[in-house]
């Protein structure tokens, strides 16, 4: 099992272990070392993190001493990140950021030179070296030769200008864009103003210290108050680096990533263009969404959380959208990972494309009451060897005959047991949810609440 690496990269508390410098310095030389033989040119971009430019500056001297050239794109978006790497040619691309987590955490994320994530494979491989550099004499580490590169500006222009076109149909509609004060900050302005859209900006003033703080994909409720209050069509809100998207419609109901699948899956069918009328989810997508999807005649695949393995299950079945109930959405004929600006612009060129409201278009789905409840856990105890929780998970099943679902699982990002329940009731919901994170916490638990 991998040590560092978890679904999405390695994220920790920046400044600590594995995010200390020494650490960060050695993921730089063990990435750099995996590369192909002969000259290699590694691209870092980052998120607006008071943390971020010190810990490119040490991931880049490690890559320096394995011999890669290094360059640096300064704030991006993540997807931005990979776009690069792939059509300029880089060896691999670095993102310093912790996406949706607190200012306080960071986190390293790694693209290959196809534009795509390592592959777990990879990814031990890596880990191997990075702790045998760990146990190695400790050396001074020079980052003066990386610490005042700019940022190429001519990279970010490049990225904004494939992403940017005209919509029709837009032009009437008003938007209020949420950016998170993350890495959008810097460039959703440019790219919906390409696009026609008539946008409105908030939490576009980064500090370092307030990313995601009360504000983008973590509380879609804020920018659905906005809309509200200044009487704009939709809202869109990015996680603070910009890799995924949520919206709300013009009276500030929250529109989540299932809905934003079913809306481009229709869209893509209509035009004969979704492969074999199929999309991939996860499992912790709502059964609202699957109904819908067959009653129009498609099917959902559901693969394990993390947009990773919904791409896996992608490549494996040819489908060409997948996505996460979080806002993680995949068009691979576009894009080899989920891009918020990318999602949000398909979304309105579907609504200008309609001239229907955001709300109409999804105003069939119908959603099952759901309830997560997170557990912060001391450890990561294989949940099946747990007498006590197994019987729980087995006990809802049991009462639920089919009309509803259980997960449980490990976040793979943070110390969290993610226990999801639906069913037809809010009262069985609640229920089931609170006895099996009553179970996990009796044997692991820090604390719970519920999300």
């Amino acid at each position: 099992m991998r040590k560092l690496f978890g679904t999405d990269g390695i994220r920790g508390v920046a400044g600590e272990y594995p995010l200390d410098k020494k650490t960060v310095h050695s993921i730089g030389r063990a990435l750099g070392d995996h590369l192909p033989e002969g000259e290699h040119r590694v691209l870092i971009g980052q998120d607006t993190r008071q943390s971020s430019a010190w810990m490119a500056d040490a991931l880049a001297a490690g890559l320096l001493e394995s011999g890669a050239r290094v360059e640096s794109v300064g704030v991006i978006p993540t997807p931005g990140i990979a776009y690069l790497t792939h059509s300029r040619g880089f060896s691999a691309g670095v993102v310093i950021s912790a996406s949706h987590n607190p200012w306080q955490d960071n986190g390293i994320k790694v693209f290959g030179s196809d534009g795509y994530k390592l592959a777990d494979s990879t990814e031990l491989e890596v880990e191997a070296e990075i702790f045998a550099l760990l146990k190695s004499p400790s050396s001074a580490i020079d980052v003066s030769n990386f610490s005042s590169l700019p940022g190429d500006s001519e990279l970010r222009v490049a990225y904004i200008d494939w992403l940017s076109r005209p919509l029709r149909g837009v032009e009437t509609l008003k938007a209020v864009v949420d950016c998170a004060n993350g890495a959008a900050s810097f460039i959703a302005s440019q790219v919906f103003a390409k696009s026609g859209l008539h946008a409105e900006f908030t939490h576009s003033s980064p500090d370092g210290r307030n990313i995601n703080e009360g504000c983008g994909a973590l509380h879609p409720e804020v920018v659905g108050r906005e809309v509200v209050a200044r009487k704009a069509g939709l809202g869109i809100c990015f996680d603070g680096d910009a890799d995924r998207a949520l919206f709300t419609d013009a009276k500030g109901n929250v529109v989540n990533g299932d809905a934003i699948l079913l809306l481009l899956a229709r869209e893509l069918k209509t035009g004969g263009r979704l492969h074999n009328n199929t999309v991939v989810a996860t499992t912790m997508s709502n059964m609202g969404l699957e109904i819908a999807l067959r009653e129009s005649g498609m099917k959902l695949l559901r693969a394990p959380v993390g947009d990773k393995y919904v791409l896996e299950e992608m490549q494996k079945t040819g489908a060409v959208l997948g996505g996460e109930q979080s806002g993680h959405i995949i068009l691979s004929r576009e894009a080899t990972t989920g891009d918020g600006l990318l999602t949000a612009l398909r979304v309105l060129q579907v609504i200008g494309a309609s001239g229907k409201s955001l709300a109409e278009l999804v105003s069939d789905l119908k959603v099952f009451p759901q309830t997560i409840k997170n557990v912060r856990v001391r450890e990561k105890r294989p949940l099946d060897q747990i007498a006590e929780v197994q019987v729980a998970i087995h006990d809802a099943e049991q009462e639920l005959n089919g009309q509803g679902r259980v997960n449980v699982r490990y976040s793979g990002t943070e110390p969290l047991a993610r226990v999801m329940v639906e069913a037809a009731t809010e009262e069985a919901v609640r229920k089931h949810a609170e006895r099996i994170a009553g179970a996990i916490e009796n044997v692991l638990g820090l604390g719970a609440s519920i999300c």
